[in-house]
């Protein structure tokens, strides 16, 4: 058994740092459209922030608040903006938006997960299942009679792949994602650990004294280029399907009720949720925490702040908040016991205004 490769510090060294690839700035500026500000010809091994990266690894300068650490940072070359070229003293690339530049250099650093073709000896296929000859089936996978595995599909140890659902071309599950039924997935897409997609929503009826279910008659539709974040949950339609169009991405513990529908390219925080028939637009960021009630219906490019509670249908693209922010305990009692008073102050007010008059 091989030993892991360690730093000298004692740590393990980063994957990135470890992953056998290497490139020239040039080749990298070549590839990114990007330019070279020093030595083109500088061997990049790896990647890191500022503050971790080492002499043969690339970091890299967005956020102003860092200029600090350009100074003392032990990278042996950065990219960053042209603005802060005369700043740096080692070999940089020069972007437009150096973390989008950092994300492309940075992929080519990704170890890639190892997929053979075929299907584990573990796995349950029950039989009329449509598997490709070039998927991957890991262990102690189920996949149900009628549901498809496009081809290069990778799917993880424990995947359990319900009636009538499809798993896309180059679509990856990682490990023990649930496709309840009827769910439908496109190209390439990424679902981490434990998410839950088909599951009935939340469907209910008061009748007197109980309650009644509504069946959950519709599926989930997940557009190509999406991610889904370790146990978030997407809940299948009441009648039609829940939907994301293509290149949706969201975070962790998620909660996405029946009928939704979220624009292509918008992108969600952990542990935000949203109520069942809403619709959110293109380009939309909706941030930690957030919730969206029913309903409701956001354009396209709004952004929601974190823990934001949306209670009405936003019809203008900006920046959306609500909530109070944190303040010194005494504080916020001191104005929390204020708050009931807010509606007669506003009355006496108005009185006062009318007198003036």
């Amino acid at each position: 058994m091989s030993a892991t490769p360690m730093t000298a510090a004692g740590l393990r060294a980063p994957a990135s740092a470890v992953s056998g690839a290497a490139y020239t700035l040039k080749e990298l500026a070549a590839r990114f459209d990007l330019n070279v500000h020093g030595d083109g010809n500088f061997i990049i091994h790896g990647v890191a922030s500022l503050a971790e990266a080492g002499p043969q690894q690339l970091g890299f300068l967005a956020n102003p608040r860092y200029r600090n650490q350009l100074a003392a940072t032990r990278a042996g070359a950065v990219v960053l903006r042209a603005d802060d070229a005369a700043l740096c003293t080692m070999p940089a690339l020069i972007a437009r938006d150096p973390y989008v530049a950092f994300a492309k250099i940075a992929a080519l650093f990704e170890p890639k997960p190892a997929a053979t073709p075929g299907v584990h000896a573990s796995a349950v296929v029950e039989a009329g299942a449509q598997i490709s000859a070039s998927a991957s089936i890991g262990a102690l996978c189920v996949i149900a009679a009628d549901a498809v595995i496009d081809a290069g599909a990778i799917l993880g140890p424990g995947c359990i792949i319900g009636p009538r659902c499809r798993v896309g071309a180059a679509t990856r599950l990682v490990a023990r994602i649930t496709l309840v039924a009827d769910v439908v997935l496109g190209q390439r897409v990424l679902i981490h650990p434990g998410a839950v997609l088909g599951a009935d929503g939340f469907g209910i009826a008061f009748d007197r004294d109980h309650w009644i279910k509504v069946p959950q008659l519709g599926g989930v539709r997940i557009g190509d280029d999406c991610e889904i974040g370790a146990n978030t949950t997407i809940d299948r339609g009441a009648l039609g399907d829940t939907v994301l169009e293509e290149d949706v991405r969201l975070d962790n513990q998620i909660q996405i009720a029946h009928n939704v529908v979220i624009g292509a390219h918008t992108a969600m925080a952990g542990c935000a949720a949203v109520a069942g028939s809403a619709r959110i637009g293109r380009y939309c960021l909706i941030g930690g925490g957030a919730g969206i009630l029913g309903h409701l219906e956001l354009a396209d490019r709004i952004t929601v702040t974190a823990r934001t509670l949306v209670t009405h249908s936003l019809t203008t693209a900006g920046e959306y908040s609500s909530g109070t922010p944190v303040q010194e305990n005494r504080a916020w009692r001191r104005n929390a016991a204020r708050y009931k008073h807010l509606d007669d102050l506003a009355r006496r007010l108005q009185v006062l205004e009318k007198e003036k008059k």
